[in-house]
């Protein structure tokens, strides 16, 4: 397991899908010098989505050898789809950057923050059930997808409490604003000021 120095924070956008944690993770990044780590997925990618920039897609076969080789810092199945995050890839965004950013679902944080406890800070960004479908549809997911989503809503919405953070987003620039507020203050007092 890659062991995290001194000045080395991952921030971890969790929540619904649909919440828009994503776009407030890029927003939010672009204030900082963040750089982002993409999960690997198995799950066919939407309209929308580019392999490497939304996601790394991977086929069944690739994404298990992957894991046979214990690449992977975790590794969860939900809905029969495989989603892990490789530790190289961690390694090599800290080698320029000592604030990595992820987007996960609530079983790969809290994975993570298991392994690295005050070096990881959680944000629960969230919106109520009919934002998010509302959000799904203009996206165009399909009816599938969106029923798929829902039947994880209230699950994932128990993971707000165990979150540092949260936040409902009904406004992406003011709910950025707040975010990188915290963040500002959380590595304001992360520096130690000595007097000689």
């Amino acid at each position: 397991m890659y062991q995290i120095k001194e000045k080395e924070k991952i921030f971890i956008y969790t929540g619904p899908d649909g919440s828009g944690r994503k776009t407030i993770a890029k927003m939010v990044a672009t204030a900082f010098d963040m750089e982002t780590v993409l999960s690997y997925t198995t799950r066919p990618p939407r309209h929308y989505e580019k392999d490497g920039r939304d996601y790394h897609f991977v086929d069944n076969a690739s994404y298990l050898k992957m894991q046979e080789q214990e690449e992977f810092l975790e590794s969860v199945e939900i809905d029969g789809f495989h989603y892990g995050i490789r530790e190289e890839e961690i390694v090599k965004a800290f080698e320029n950057h000592n604030l990595v950013y992820l987007t996960l679902n609530p079983e790969g944080t809290e994975k993570l923050k298991k392994m690295y406890g005050e070096r990881v800070m959680r944000f629960f960004i969230y919106a109520d059930r009919d934002t998010v479908i509302q959000r799904q549809k203009e996206r165009q997911d399909n009816d599938a997808d969106i029923e798929r989503h829902l039947t994880h809503y209230d699950e994932t919405m128990a993971y707000k409490n165990s979150c540092e953070h949260d936040f409902e987003n009904y406004d992406l620039p003011q709910v950025s604003y707040k975010i990188s507020e915290v963040i500002e203050a959380f590595l304001e007092r992360d520096i130690i000021i000595t007097d000689y």
